[in-house]
């Protein structure tokens, strides 16, 4: 319990000081772009036209709405990651208590030690479940969060405060309104942690010799690189995910002009990639 605390508590830490970062974040994938492109130059020296960065645009949404405006959206950002890092921890603690149940069986049989890979399928699918549980309980104060952002591009305050953006989104979309975007983010996590662990696994097996006397600081490296690398592959997700969110829901960052409306995630997916082309 005292390990879940602690993460919680460092978790809302990181919140707070990310939130303006990700506030900017959301605007931009959303396609807000109040910021004219300026003249740079490239690792090349050539010059180029460049779209402004991040903090730039916290610049400009701290002139409009002052400093504590980069903070919209916050509250139930807190509220996601206190939640989801509860729910996460107890469903990892009830696998936890069901293995020592079985170590503990009726005649105190021991049972063979399973490969190494049959540990990490089995680690993975327990991480999986837990993760798409904190994420389907956590999901609907993601959309608040999201609509609570992206509301800036119309100067709407449809969704303000926790409770009213609650009622506003059951009265007007019922239960299916807290889930929008849902299933995509639930198969970006799925396939992340799937290719963050078997990527690792691989690396861990058949790249690093396991007599090197720093092995376990290598594989946390190799942690932390597949894990990035798995998430650099899922983005296309959690974008569409975004949009579903904030699409059709009565603001202007996610109607028409601004935005298409669309059928599905799925139309949503096809969409970007046909602008793509």
């Amino acid at each position: 319990m005292a390990d879940v605390a602690s993460q919680g508590l460092l978790g809302s830490g990181l919140t707070i000081l990310s939130q303006p970062l990700m506030y900017v974040k959301v605007l931009i994938q959303v396609g807000y772009e109040p910021l004219p492109p300026t003249i740079g130059r490239n690792i090349f020296g050539r010059q180029v036209c460049q779209l402004p960065g991040l903090f730039c645009y916290a610049q400009h949404i701290a002139s409009i709405d002052g400093r504590h405006g980069l903070f919209t959206g916050l509250t139930p950002r807190l509220c996601s990651g206190v939640l989801g890092t509860v729910v996460h921890g107890k469903v990892l603690q009830h696998y936890q208590e069901c293995d020592k149940g079985e170590e503990l069986g009726p005649g105190n049989v021991q049972k063979e030690v399973s490969s190494s890979f049959d540990r990490v399928i089995k680690e993975t699918t327990r991480e999986m479940i837990a993760r798409s549980a904190a994420t389907l309980i956590t999901h609907p104060f993601h959309v608040i969060t999201l609509r609570s952002m992206v509301q800036f591009i119309g100067r709407e305050s449809k969704y303000c405060g926790l409770c009213d953006s609650t009622v506003t989104i059951y009265q007007e979309e019922g239960i299916l309104g807290f889930f929008a975007g849902l299933v995509p983010r639930l198969l970006g996590d799925i396939i992340s942690v799937w290719l963050c662990n078997s990527l690792a696994y691989l690396v861990n097996t058949y790249a690093l010799d396991s007599r090197v006397s720093t092995m376990n600081e290598m594989k946390s490296y190799s942690q932390a690189v597949t894990g990035f690398f798995a998430s650099m592959l899922t983005y296309p997700f959690v974008l569409v995910s975004n949009l579903m969110a904030v699409n059709n829901c009565g603001l202007a960052g996610g109607s028409p002009p601004f935005a298409p409306i669309y059928t599905s995630w799925l139309d949503c997916w096809c969409s970007l990639q046909k602008e793509e082309i």
